[in-house]
């Protein structure tokens, strides 16, 4: 009984040290998670001014609020998403052959340069995720090589197109992202709370 109680204490310690040891900065102070009051006003209506300047806040209410007056039904979908954009924009040189964003895939059409007309290749974008990151696409490419029109190989190619599919796709996502984020910001900036008394 006593070891179980002794297991039971070492195994508390030494979780409550590791909980302590994770709240170290990398300056070496001990921080606790969240943000630090001081950098904030206490009157909670600056405090939404400010996330809102910041672009880190939604309206329910006004013109571009959730229960605003804008009641004709703004359907962004696709546009609204920058990795699917970003992705089309990417592929815009391509024949498509099937694109269904509530599916999360595009799949192009056999596509060739020109350079050499017995080789072509076929790409498919997969979304995993919504979210700019790395694992949120599955790129697979293939290449379809033929001697004439009914000797076709037709094999998966990742090893150079893929990352830098990849790549590109990211990149202009995430410039996409900071445009959304800019322009909220922007009209953000002089936003008052609105006076309930």
């Amino acid at each position: 009984m006593k070891i179980s109680n002794l297991l039971k204490t070492l195994i508390f310690a030494s979780c409550l040290s590791l909980l302590l040891i994770s709240c170290k900065s990398s300056d070496g102070k001990f921080k606790l998670p969240g943000g630090d009051a001081r950098k904030f006003p206490a009157d909670p209506k600056k405090r939404v001014e400010q996330n809102l300047k910041e672009g880190r806040g939604f309206r329910l209410s006004g013109d571009d609020g959730l229960f605003g007056s804008n009641r004709g039904g703004v359907f962004e979908f696709a546009s609204s998403n920058e990795l699917w954009r970003a992705s089309l924009d990417v592929l815009d040189f391509m024949p498509l052959a099937s694109v269904n964003y509530s599916g999360g895939i595009i799949i192009t059409d056999w596509y060739n340069n020109n350079e050499n007309s017995n080789e072509s290749i076929k790409i498919s974008i997969r979304f995993l995720t919504n979210e700019i990151r790395s694992d949120a696409l599955d790129i697979n490419v293939f290449t379809k090589k033929c001697k004439d029109i009914l000797n076709c190989k037709i094999y998966e190619t990742n090893e150079v197109i893929v990352p830098e599919l990849t790549r590109e796709i990211l990149k202009l996502a995430t410039k996409y992202e900071k445009n959304k984020q800019d322009k909220t910001k922007e009209k953000n900036k002089n936003y008052k709370y609105p006076d309930l008394d």
